[in-house]
């Protein structure tokens, strides 16, 4: 049995359950405190972090080359161009959201509101919230501007890149930390994403103590 080693508001292990639902290969999702750091966990990943993919005989870590990793094996329906300038902007894409947007925004909103209470660490750090409610308002503004000249993120074909966005900012409206009227291009997109088959298992994610505001689930919004 193929096994996803995840948590569910992880937006690494979310943009591989995606690519894995949207490619339909069928995994076991096992939910892993990671932050605990158990002896067995770090045997599956020395570095300690999610999400870490089981397929067959082999361990699998790093959201992004899990993807890639995917696509390759897996070439319908595809998720990375074919040409190295497409290649490119998705790739810069991918880096863009995993890298910046979770350092400015979904580290600073979703680790200040959920982890630190899943964790135990404390209470939420009140400039770091801030700090990523003014943050994603840029990171919205520019993806409206990406999409204003494109149907979808990195160009006119749905990529990794919007499966990237998408993972992230699914966590961020389970918390209700996605202000969806600020651009009505950014909506439609997230809708359309959102719509997808591969979707339907985040739409049913419940989180202890985090009921579901909602729209969450509602794909009219």
């Amino acid at each position: 049995m193929n096994r996803l080693y995840h948590f569910p508001l992880s937006p690494f292990s979310r943009k591989v359950r995606l690519t894995l639902a949207e490619k339909r290969i069928e995994v076991e999702l096992v939910e892993e405190r990671y932050w605990e750091q158990s002896p067995e966990f770090l045997r599956r990943n020395p570095a300690g972090r999610i999400p870490v993919l089981k397929l067959g005989n082999q361990l699998m870590s790093e959201s992004q080359a899990i993807c890639e990793f995917l696509d390759e094996t897996n070439p319908t329906p595809p998720l990375i161009p074919r040409d190295a300038e497409s290649r490119y902007e998705m790739r810069r894409l991918c880096g863009w959201f995993d890298d910046k947007f979770y350092n400015e925004v979904t580290r600073k909103l979703l680790g200040e509101r959920v982890f630190r209470k899943v964790m135990g660490t404390g209470y939420p750090e009140s400039a770091h919230v801030k700090a990523g409610a003014k943050a994603i308002k840029y990171h919205l503004d520019y993806m409206a501007w990406l999409l204003e000249k494109r149907r979808w993120l990195s160009g006119n074909e749905m990529t990794l890149a919007d499966f990237t966005a998408a993972a992230h900012l699914s966590c961020l409206d389970y918390i209700s930390d996605v202000d969806w009227n600020r651009s009505e291009t950014v909506k439609d997109w997230y809708a359309k994403i959102k719509s997808r088959p591969a979707f339907r298992s985040l739409l049913a994610d419940q989180i202890p103590g985090f009921p579901q505001p909602p729209h969450y689930a509602d794909l009219d919004f």
